[in-house]
């Protein structure tokens, strides 16, 4: 009644409310709210104009399927084919080499272009490979460069392979394609909202945004339209300068929020991806015996931060894929809330793969909600089982069940572009944690239907 629900219940209650109109268009389907994607990356609208070389089919904003790549030569094959003359450089996106028959380096690159500089960015977002002319532009064509996340071959030169945002962000920053990869422009944030409305997405959380002036505006832009399909939540990247700056900055956004565009949040970044080998785990570390990940904030960075968002009321969202990134986070935490104390803080670990028990339990004591990267069940679940945590980590990964037992509030992602937008699908993994070749990881940790699809609604909300 002029625009507001007035009961809920059966119909001969709801007739006592006075005159009525039944409308029996839904009588039989299943009626859903709008889905809420809780991490996602609208820079998703620029990487679908380049070049897709993963190995799982996907369908971009424009409705096309594109194959998934089962060998290194196809992806190869596919590079070059998107080699445009008068591009200053080749692009491509998704690749992940535990999905193929090799890796790359930077030789193999060369085969695309010799000349411009070629880029192929990992899944994960968090490694790439590049070709010789891009090593040399970015001034790391250097037998004496070192560093963790830059491998060298024989030949004691760099192999191409770019690692962790110690490494990757100053080549991006060279190469000229962080507007590529941390937000967006008009167009790609309305290729952006395609993607999501086509699944059913009213709200969707753009997780890592630098949100300087050009990419702010882009985004206004777009929201401002009556028939932009989805409203956007937009945390800024923190990921240089003083804790101050940070909330500086985001404050000034905040005045700018809209009915469809909101700001208000904070990201922050801590270690790597579990797949890439770069996320820091506690003993007994890699289950292949890879060496321990990377780390991409000191604690006293982690800690100034939240200190600073707890005195101003902004929420962080902390990236932390590992199990010993979100033990570095709670410490910080704790302490944090010890100086700065704050209740409903509501800050969120992102993915926190390999939470245990005790490690929740401490997350409800803290007020602290955690976003469970459950399509990593699906797409890398076997790969996890093999190689990267083996079977009993991989059996408690992405725990849903035990945050549910112990209170934790939760939610469920795809990271797109990493994995793709479908809420449904990622509910899916959450309540039946089957891996791409059908292995159940973990029966103990499925979650009931109507939990999962809490989690893709006011969960993430």
């Amino acid at each position: 009644r002029d625009g507001r629900i007035v009961g809920v219940g059966t119909l001969d209650e709801l007739a006592a409310l006075g005159p009525h109109d039944l409308n029996e268009r839904f009588a039989d389907a299943v009626l859903l709210p709008g889905f809420v994607e809780g991490h996602t990356h609208s820079d998703t609208g620029n990487v679908w104009q380049l070049c897709y070389c993963g190995s799982f089919d996907r369908i971009g904003p424009d409705g096309r399927r594109w194959r998934g790549l089962a060998r290194a030569t196809d992806v190869l094959d596919r590079l070059r084919s998107a080699d445009r003359p008068g591009e200053r450089l080749v692009f491509g996106w998704g690749f992940d080499p535990l999905f193929v028959d090799r890796g790359f380096t930077r030789e193999d690159l060369d085969r695309v272009s010799r000349d411009k500089p070629v880029v192929v960015m990992h899944a994960s977002g968090h490694i790439a490979n590049v070709n010789t002319a891009a090593l040399r532009v970015v001034g790391l064509l250097d037998s004496k460069a070192a560093h963790d996340g830059l491998p060298r071959g024989p030949d004691g030169l760099p192999t191409g392979e770019l690692r962790g945002v110690e490494v990757l962000l100053p080549a991006a920053h060279a190469l000229d394609i962080v507007g590529l990869l941390s937000g967006t422009d008009e167009a790609g944030a309305w290729r952006f909202a395609q993607l999501a409305a086509r699944v059913g997405l009213t709200t969707v959380t753009d997780l890592g945004n630098l949100l300087d002036e050009e990419r702010t505006s882009a985004l206004l832009a777009a929201t401002a339209h009556d028939d932009f399909p989805v409203r956007i939540v937009a945390a800024r990247m923190a990921m240089d300068g003083s804790p101050q700056e940070s909330i500086t900055q985001v404050r000034q956004l905040q005045g700018r929020s809209t009915e469809r565009l909101r700001f208000g949040s904070l990201k922050i970044v801590i270690d790597g991806s579990i797949q890439g080998f770069s996320a820091r785990l506690r003993a007994p570390g890699y289950h292949n015996g890879a060496p321990n990940g990377l780390w991409y904030m000191a604690p006293e960075q982690v800690r100034g931060l939240y200190e600073a968002a707890l005195r101003t009321g902004f929420q962080v969202h902390a990236h932390t894929n590992g199990d010993e990134a979100s033990e570095l986070a709670l410490d910080c935490l704790e302490v944090a809330l010890a100086r700065c104390p704050r209740a409903n803080h509501r800050f969120t670990l992102q993915h926190a793969q390999l939470l245990d028990r005790t490690q929740l339990e401490r997350m409800r004591r803290l007020g602290m909600g955690a976003n469970f990267f459950a399509n990593h069940l699906y797409y890398w679940g076997d790969v996890h089982a093999a190689q990267t945590v083996g079977p009993a980590r991989a059996a408690r990964m992405n725990a849903c069940a035990t945050a549910l037992e112990l209170g934790v509030p939760f939610s469920i992602h795809s990271d797109e572009p990493v994995t793709p937008m479908a809420p449904l699908f990622t509910a899916w993994c959450a309540v039946q944690r089957e891996s791409a070749t059908g292995q159940v990881l973990g029966e103990a940790e499925r979650i009931p239907v109507s939990a999962a699809l809490h989690a893709i609604t006011l969960g993430s909300a």
